[in-house]
């Protein structure tokens, strides 16, 4: 009786995920990117242009930082390398306290937004370091038991938040702490970057996706909670909360 009990357990769920899956398939929930925006009016438009390029400037003098560390490297001025190096951690940590605070608006505001369309799923294959590969396949797993877009876009952003810690722990982690530097670690530092950069461009997909979901008065709220993000701008960009309605 029990052994029956369990075969239709394990039968019915089964069938359940495979009817999970199918309805996903059709209802277009795994597309690696719709490219489908909802429009933003004036309000929310500036503020995401705002956002946008904060992140974006500070993302090229990060990239412009450790390119000219592993030029220098590969010309053979090692010293010069290592001390630019300094300025390149300097400048991803300047990054990643930025995406911090912007996701970490996001998620503060969630309860108040409401249909929320989950951005493109992440797949390990866009990444080049082991860190993020490993942690995003399990995610990936995760994601296809999820239907209700809220839960959805909550997991999403979850992953973005740690990754953002995951790659600035480990990018600290590989700072060397002498001179010369391994020998290793420019292609390390590359990989790790290349994923950072990824996870930038996805959190401004998610940022862009929520605002359309948030309530007209919830708006100036969320704008007003974003400007520690431009009080240190490398920008002279204004406020998002000034803008007139």
């Amino acid at each position: 009786m029990v052994t029956t009990l369990m075969a239709r357990w394990l039968s019915g769920g089964v069938v359940f995920l495979c009817v999970g899956f199918v309805m996903r398939r059709l209802l277009g929930l795994d597309a690696p990117g719709r490219g489908f925006f909802l429009p933003l009016d004036g309000e929310r438009e500036h503020l995401y242009q705002t956002i946008v390029l904060e992140l974006q400037t500070q993302a090229a003098i990060l990239a412009v930082s450790l390119n000219d560390a592993i030029e220098e490297y590969d010309s053979g001025n090692h010293e010069i390398a290592w001390r630019l190096l300094g300025l390149t951690t300097a400048e991803w940590n300047r990054l990643a306290e930025i995406l911090r605070v912007l996701l970490g608006v996001v998620t503060e505001y969630l309860p108040l937004a409401g249909v929320v369309v989950p951005i493109r799923s992440i797949a390990p294959r866009y990444f080049k370091s082991e860190t993020m590969i490993d942690y995003v396949r399990l995610h990936e797993w995760l994601d296809q038991f999820l239907w209700r877009t809220r839960l959805r876009f909550h997991l999403q952003v979850r992953v973005l938040r740690h990754a953002v810690e995951a790659l600035t722990r480990d990018f600290l982690r590989m700072q060397p702490q002498s001179y010369p530097p391994p020998t290793g670690l420019w292609s390390q530092l590359d990989r790790h970057f290349h994923d950072f950069d990824l996870i930038t461009k996805e959190s401004l997909l998610a940022f862009r996706t929520f605002l359309a979901s948030l309530p007209e008065h919830a708006v100036s709220d969320f704008g007003s909670a974003l400007l520690p993000i431009l009080e240190r701008s490398v920008r002279a960009a204004p406020a998002p909360a000034a803008v007139a309605k």
